[in-house]
Parts: C-alpha cells; sequence; structure tokens
C-alpha cells in the first residue's frame, strides 16, 4: 500500500542522489543530459597519426566525467606507447583493423570489436591494417575518482 510515509522517503531519497551528484561534480560543470552528437558535426582535428574528433568530456548524473572521442588512426599508427590510468574505457571499432594491447597479449580485431581496458592495465592499440582505422572510446570516472589522480 502506497503511504504518504513511503512517497516523502522516495522523494527524499531522490533528492537526496540528485544533491550527491550534483555535488560530486567540479564546481561550475554543468551535468550532461540526453544529447546527439552528430558525425557530420564534429570538429576534426588533425594530428600526426591521423585525426581525432572530441565528442564529450563532462559530468552526468552518476559519473564525476564522461568522455568520449573518435580517433582515426592511419595505417601502422599508434596514438601513444602501452600505458594505464585509473579510468577505464571500452573501445568500439568502426573500421580498420586493429593491434590492442589486453592482458598482456595483443590480440587483432576489426569492424565491430569492442574492448574494455580495464583500470591501472596496461593497453595500447595500433592500426595493423592497410587503410585507416576508425574508433570510438568511451571513458568515465565514478564518484571521488577525479580527486585521486
Amino acid at each position: 500500500m502506497l503511504t504518504r510515509r513511503k512517497v516523502l522517503v522516495t522523494l527524499m531519497a531522490s533528492l537526496a542522489a540528485r544533491t550527491s551528484a550534483v555535488q560530486a561534480s567540479p564546481p561550475g560543470a554543468e551535468i550532461m543530459g540526453s544529447s546527439i552528437f552528430d558525425w557530420t558535426t564534429l570538429p576534426v582535428q588533425k594530428t600526426k597519426v591521423g585525426e581525432s574528433r572530441s565528442v564529450c568530456q563532462a559530468p552526468t548524473a552518476t559519473l564525476d566525467e564522461l568522455e568520449c572521442h573518435i580517433t582515426t588512426l592511419n595505417p601502422g599508427e599508434t596514438p601513444h606507447p602501452p600505458h594505464q590510468h585509473a579510468d577505464e574505457e571500452i573501445v568500439i571499432i568502426k573500421e580498420g583493423t586493429v593491434e590492442s594491447l589486453v592482458n598482456g597479449t595483443m590480440r587483432r580485431v576489426g569492424p565491430g570489436s569492442v574492448i574494455f581496458q580495464a583500470s591501472n592495465q596496461m593497453h595500447s592499440i595500433r592500426n595493423v591494417g592497410d587503410s585507416p582505422a576508425t574508433y570510438h572510446v568511451i571513458k568515465w570516472n565514478s564518484p571521488g575518482m577525479l580527486k585521486r589522480k
């Protein structure tokens, strides 16, 4: 049975969750709401190894930061040497063939493949194909992680 007490408790919990999400964000940062990022309107930045498109980098209602970018690597190129970081990331291969370091092993994957890079594990990616390789990177920082960096 729905009582006034249950409604009040639910409203208070909902308000507390919203307040803590806003407080976890850097001062002045706007919480990103539902959005559409049209490929045809994303600015392209040329790099020494290909090109990059920044999609978003902002706090959300549940994350201190959600970051997404799209990288295109020229054949034989890598964006950086193997590295590790506290945030986790998912890489979705759009086109081309890449080789990725995961759990100490190099694996070759193509379009439609998904790579998950866990926190603080060495990883890398390199275009091993004859044509450009494009992939989406989605990274996130859970509440409190940005303070520890």
